[in-house]
């Protein structure tokens, strides 16, 4: 029986021209010389030069990055917490409504997050500015890291971490020896698409942002508001470059865990 068939491939490239055709457009324009965006006048990287030398791109950029790393940081540190407490602690009393509250954010819409988080800060009295929007990102980003961490956690052998009680390590010591260097992969996986979707957010950035924390996303919109500019197809297509790295890393790293782990269950099947 043929699992890859004419119609599959059909399915499939109607699939990526309709995903991926308007973001091969952006690259494609990006190296136009000519400052027409839809005139082609012949192959240019000259508009790379003039996005590296605005130094108003730069420092958007250098905010959104530093947002984006403290932000995965927070989010991976969190999601893993809160991975280990439901994969982990069974039932107790409020366990559906902790789980609910978790992966909310996977469903809210972002406008409504935003809003919430704005009305948080303001009632609190935090100024807003960089650290409003790192709290803001890590929030969202923090139930898809602890899905990630989750699925890993959920197979994971409980055996390895009783045998290192049983040695005399302590819970905290027997996670972070044992339990911690197993589900690594999937722990990296998480904070790099919580880096990722910090990376492109632009709803909740603009909602919990201030003066002096303008990303790159809001400096790209603010700019395409007044027309599309062949600077901005090359501002484009680097956040496209970078959130393609990204994508492909977590990707490539998934791919080797679930390669380890079927090589530790023929080996565990082997011995038995």
């Amino acid at each position: 029986m043929r699992r890859f068939n004419m119609f599959n491939l059909t399915s499939l490239t109607f699939g990526f021209v309709f995903l991926y055709l308007p973001l091969l457009l952006v690259v494609i324009y990006s190296f136009n010389d000519s400052r027409l965006v839809t005139v082609w006048g012949g192959f240019s990287t000259k508009w790379y030069g003039i996005v590296l030398n605005n130094e108003a791109y730069l420092e958007a950029a250098w905010i959104t990055l530093r947002i984006a790393f403290v932000s995965a940081t927070l989010a991976t540190v969190l999601g893993t917490l809160s991975a280990v407490v439901m994969v982990r602690a069974g039932s107790f009393p409020g366990r559906t409504l902790f789980s609910g509250m978790i992966f909310a954010p996977l469903v809210m819409p972002e406008v409504v997050t935003g809003l919430s988080l704005l009305l948080l800060f303001v009632a609190i009295g935090l100024d807003r500015g960089f650290w409003t929007i790192t709290i803001a990102h890590a929030t969202f980003s923090m139930c898809y890291a602890s899905v990630v961490v989750s699925s890993r956690l959920a197979s994971f052998d409980r055996a390895l971490e009783d045998a290192a009680l049983d040695l005399g390590c302590t819970p905290v010591s027997a996670f972070r020896q044992v339990t911690l260097p197993v589900i690594a992969p999937a722990v990296i996986s998480a904070w790099l698409l919580s880096f990722t979707l910090s990376l492109d957010d632009l709803v909740i950035a603009t909602f919990s942002s201030g003066p002096g924390s303008t990303t790159l996303p809001m400096k790209l919109y603010s700019s395409v508001r007044l027309g599309v500019s062949p600077e901005i197809n090359a501002l484009s297509t680097m956040l496209i470059g970078i959130v393609t790295f990204g994508v492909i890393a977590a990707s490539l790293i998934n791919r080797r865990q679930e390669r380890r782990q079927q090589q530790d269950t023929r080996a565990a099947a082997a011995a038995a």
